[in-house]
């Protein structure tokens, strides 16, 4: 076992630049060894006693690339190396040289982010803990994200993701870095089957942040705008959305290569299962490019054709209105009821005697300035029935004691 920082009264940081300088020289030979050793721990001093720490990193980092690299140094030993080189930023006090330092560092542990990429995003998170210029925070995190990816361990950031809120209060980002932060991590999460719908939303977040851009910023979003729809496409448990009224979105309709796509999510969104199939009967190439599984497709828009009858039939749907909007057999209407009710798309009775499903409510696929009508137009009709209520209840108390008042005169 190799021991990094000896028990002496040696500053940590020298040490270091000790058991580098000989690790990167040793095969060198004696002579020419003991020479550059000497030479670099001089000007480690010289960096030191003027303060002048961004130079101390260029100078540690510099021989850190043969400690990843050398069989001889553990984990635990890289890990030890890495700190003292991170807690140089601590010393610092100005923030522009604490962000060059960060960098620096960054720089050299994402080199190479297959080797020992679990280590490699450990030493980030311990430079993230000792910053405290915000932004360089961001900036750590971010290099964090794409190491993770890089190095096939998002698993080890998919919790800290949980967190983003709290970050961006604390960061308190220009718009541009909230795209990045965004959309880096909906690509950490897109992988992680438990993390599909985070990872939806956080599409989602990075879309509405091109409201009121120019044309040309807007189409900065043309390629994840039509990602988010096919992501929304291809869920089977997402079935509401606010995609339509984001303007990143909207500009797909008239879009040469992805207006196609815009349609597809027109008929989730607002059509039934007859309009699906007469897209897919003409566009079947492409939605197979894009992944779309045909049946998986019908499934979803059954349940959305459902979920629509639901909404536009006064709360009572014939079972043969279901079958012909469905496109199924008498013996399947009331399972897809079944599955409806289990999705939590509606909330409903099978009144088999009379071959209707009473609906009580369901879900709305979309929640725009029509849903908020509605539902202003219901808050004000409980509002006036509850007003009602409250009147008959004076009344009756106003009447109730003026007969009590009476008896009382009558009794004297």
């Amino acid at each position: 076992m190799t021991t990094i920082v000896p028990t002496s009264e040696e500053d940590p940081a020298l040490s270091v630049v000790r058991f580098t300088s000989e690790l990167s020289w040793s095969d060198a030979g004696p002579a020419v060894a003991e020479q550059q050793v000497s030479r670099l721990c001089v000007e480690a001093q010289e960096c030191m006693v003027m303060n002048r720490w961004l130079d101390l990193t260029s100078l540690m980092l510099t021989s850190a690339d043969i400690v990843f690299s050398n069989s001889k140094v553990s984990e635990k030993d890289l890990e030890c190396i890495f700190t003292v080189i991170c807690n140089l930023v601590t010393k610092s006090g100005i923030p522009d040289e604490e962000l060059e330092m960060a960098k620096l560092i960054c720089a050299k542990i994402i080199q190479q982010p297959t080797d020992k990429p679990v280590l490699r995003l450990k030493i980030l998170f311990n430079l993230y803990n000792l910053l405290d210029n915000v932004y360089c925070r961001f900036y750590v995190y971010m290099k964090a994200l794409n190491l993770a990816m890089s190095g096939k361990v998002t698993e080890h950031i998919i919790p800290s993701c949980k967190k983003i809120d709290s970050f961006l209060k604390e960061w308190n980002l220009e718009v541009q870095d909230q795209r990045e932060l965004f959309l880096c991590v909906a690509n950490a999460l897109k992988d992680s089957k438990s993390s599909a719908k985070d990872s939806f939303k956080f599409l989602t977040r990075y879309l509405a942040t091109f409201s009121g851009e120019d044309a040309y910023k807007m189409g900065e979003a043309k390629d994840e705008a039509a990602r988010t729809i096919i992501e929304f496409v291809k869920a089977p448990d997402m079935f509401q959305c606010d995609l339509l009224d984001m303007p990143a979105v909207a500009q797909l309709e008239k879009d040469a290569k992805y207006a196609l796509v815009y349609q597809l999510l027109k008929i989730f969104l607002t059509q039934r299962l007859d309009a699906y199939l007469e897209f897919q009967a003409v566009n079947s190439a492409l939605l197979k490019s894009y992944g779309l599984v045909h049946e998986d497709c019908i499934t979803k828009m059954r349940l959305i054709s459902l979920v629509d009858l639901a909404s536009h039939e006064s709360g009572r749907i014939p079972y043969t209105l279901i079958k012909d909007t469905l496109r199924i057999n008498d013996d399947e209407v009331e399972s897809w009821v079944v599955r409806a009710l289990t999705s939590k798309l509606i909330a409903c009775k099978m009144d088999q005697m009379n071959q209707v499903v009473l609906v009580s409510s369901c879900t709305e696929r979309v929640f725009g300035r029509q849903q908020w009508q509605v539902l202003r137009t219901k808050l004000g009709t409980w509002r006036d029935n509850i007003a009602n209520v409250i009147n008959t209840i004076q009344a009756n108390k106003i009447t109730e004691d003026s007969s009590q008042a009476v008896q009382g005169l009558m009794i004297r």
